[in-house]
């Protein structure tokens, strides 16, 4: 159990990621005193050694799937005392929305998160972005890697290309593909793994949080998601548009103010499109 005023934390790291991506979050919300998790999904290790294991051997992410990470994240959540904050970027913001759906969680944010099953945006940077992977079906059962190019385009685009290639040395790793197959089929899928009750009045609260330069996953998708939820369900359902920040918000420049909007939030949450 936490102390008065601090809170458990769980951030659930995307795809072509691991929990390493949060290193700057993790130091940040322990230094106010919350205790701070960041579960990876099955196969994927924590810190700079689990990158390098990966890179080198991708195997264990190469049929990893949606209900494998889901099932895994309602264990660890399971088994804490008391509901957690939960915060996700990317498909870890899917995730969070997931969990909220299932009952999980005090409150959840959705940083740049994908879509959800009934989300019809699909905005042509986000098809340029994730067609690497979706081009060959053979892909399905595969863990695949993502160039020091298209890292750029997809997460780090506003960045030089020299900052990009630091994060990318350090970061990225190669994707479960049959995660982005799940995701990107959805709509045309009976009992998808990402179907999501957009009409549960008890969830718990949900902010979505999108960047305007974000390629792979711009702010049509959040947005959409964001005004299906406020029409369907009476939970406190939030949306913040971050101007000028691309899909690497947890780790591009100015990432603190992010940060801290999204505890804030969480700590406090409230609806309606936020200024």
């Amino acid at each position: 159990m936490t102390s008065s005023g601090t809170k458990t934390i769980v951030l659930i790291h995307g795809l072509w990621m691991t929990p390493l991506a949060w290193e700057g979050w993790v130091a940040r919300y322990q230094a106010q005193g919350h205790t701070v998790l960041t579960p990876g999904y099955p196969g994927v290790a924590d810190g700079t050694a689990g990158v390098a294991a990966l890179r080198n051997d991708p195997s264990p992410l190469a049929d990893v799937g949606v209900r494998e990470v889901l099932d895994h994240l309602t264990q660890v959540i399971g088994e804490l005392p008391e509901p957690p904050i939960l915060v996700g970027h990317s498909f870890g913001g899917t995730f969070v929305q997931m969990l909220l759906d299932a009952g999980y969680g005090s409150a959840g944010v959705s940083v740049d998160g994908a879509a959800v099953k009934g989300i019809k945006a699909l905005p042509f940077s986000e098809i340029r972005a994730t067609f690497p992977v979706l081009k060959n079906p053979a892909n399905l059962h595969r863990a695949v890697p993502i160039t020091a190019e298209q890292f750029h385009y997809a997460f780090t685009n506003t960045l030089t290309e020299a900052e990009s290639q630091a994060a990318y040395d350090r970061y990225a790793v190669p994707v479960p593909a049959r995660i982005l197959f799940q995701g990107g089929l959805a709509n045309f899928t009976h009992n998808a793994a990402t179907t999501y009750n957009f009409a549960n009045d008890d969830r718990g609260p949900l902010l979505f949080i999108a960047g305007s330069k974000d390629h792979i996953l711009p702010p049509a998708v959040q947005h959409e998601n964001y005004e299906k939820n406020a029409k369907h369900s009476a939970a406190i359902t939030s949306y913040k548009l971050f101007s000028g920040r691309d899909h690497f918000t947890c780790g591009a420049p100015g990432w603190e103010e992010v940060a801290d909007f999204a505890l804030n939030w969480a700590l406090n949450p409230r609806a309606g499109e936020l200024d």
